[in-house]
Parts: structure tokens; sequence; C-alpha cells
């Protein structure tokens, strides 16, 4: 929590979130996975990043072997207070990363905090969506990051939006290459911890985040 107290003091007195820092080229632009192993607040090419709270040291992060897909019944508008509040108690209920309808990604928390964003014990073993063998009991909190997509209200059915798609294209690769996840630990919500019959939650997104690792992995094979 010390290292959060800067930043949070100006959070509470209203300042605007820290928008991402530029790193300085010194020769070719660095690629995205060498941005994904920096320190600090990198600007990544093609990602709004607001940070709440920078990177550190990838050795004191969580050890994160899962991605979770989620998405919140909040109004467009409700990504940058839920992460806001999130920023102000880590391991309250909610995520690491929140992502805006226009596709601002804001990063709430350190790498080190637990957020509360699926239930203990609450994981499915009932091959509702996915076959759950490899997930049950197997993607709790401490070792699966968050991410919250905001703006399904009050139609949770309702599609994110295509400036969260593109950011999700990104973000998601961004975070595989900080961490070492590979394609097939990215879920949604509903394949791993029931939530809402109504509408399955996270699913598109994890299913378009699965094709892309799959595509990209197929194009580095030799031919």
């Amino acid at each position: 929590m010390t290292r959060l107290l800067p930043m949070l003091v100006c959070l509470l007195a209203g300042s605007l979130p820290l928008a991402a820092q530029t790193v300085s080229p010194s020769g070719p632009a660095p690629s995205l996975e060498t941005l994904a192993r920096m320190s600090g607040t990198p600007d990544i090419p093609g990602l709004n990043m607001v940070w709440l709270v920078p990177w550190g040291d990838r050795a004191d992060a969580n050890i994160w072997h899962n991605i979770v897909v989620h998405q919140t019944e909040g109004p467009a508008g409700s990504a940058y207070r839920g992460a806001l509040q999130q920023a102000r108690h880590p391991e309250r209920q909610g995520t690491t990363i929140w992502v805006e309808t226009d596709g601002t990604v804001y990063w709430a928390v350190g790498e080190w905090a637990t957020p509360k964003h699926v239930r203990l014990g609450g994981n499915r073993n009932d091959n509702k969506f996915i076959d759950n063998r490899d997930t049950f009991r197997l993607t709790p909190n401490d070792n699966s990051i968050g991410i919250e997509f905001a703006g399904n209200y009050p139609n949770v059915r309702k599609p994110v939006t295509e400036a969260q798609i593109e950011a999700w294209r990104i973000l998601v690769r961004v975070l595989q290459a900080r961490y070492g996840i590979p394609t097939e630990r990215i879920f949604a919500h509903n394949w791993v911890d029931y939530k809402d019959r109504r509408y399955c939650e996270g699913c598109m997104l994890a299913t378009m985040a699965r094709a892309q690792g799959a595509e990209i992995a197929l194009q580095g094979q030799p031919h």
C-alpha cells in the first residue's frame, strides 16, 4: 500500500490519472515483447493506457498463470470510476485492468495485488461452456489476472465496442508476453466461474484472443 500513496494523493485530490510515458527511442522502436517486459509506464503503440499504478520489477509481480476476461454492467464511463476505486482498495472485488468503451485501458493496481474477481471454490465443473477438467479449482484470484470491460448496461447482452476489441487485441498480447501466459490459459469468466445465465460473460473476447494466439503461433512456424 505504501507504494500507492503518492499516486493516491493525486487521485484523491481530483487530478487526472497519469497518462502513459513515452519510451525514448535509441535506435529501432522496441518490439511489443520488449515493451511488455519493461518497468514504469511504457508507451505501448495502439493502446491508450492510463497508469494509475506503474509496472514494477516483473520479479515482484504475482505469478500469473491465467487471464480471466470479465464484463461489467456499468454504463459507459464506469471503467475509470471502477479503476479508481480499485486503486484505492487494491484487493477489493474487481480486477487489475479496466477497459472503457472508447478503448482506454486503466491499469488500476500493482502487479503484486490480488483483486477478487473469481469466487473462492466457485470454479465450474459442469463442462457447460468448455471442458473444465483442466480449469476446475485451478483459476483462483492469486494466479489469474482479471480484465474488466465496461459498458453493457442496461442490456447485459450488448457486445463490447470496436474500440474495446482493438484495445483487447493488443492488451492480451502484452499480458501474455509479460507473464508468459499461453493462449490456452485465456478464459472467459463464465467458462471458469458461473455468474449470469442471461449471457456468457467474456466468452466472445476470450474466444477472439485464443483465435488470435493460434494465428500468431501458426505464422511463427517454419514453412
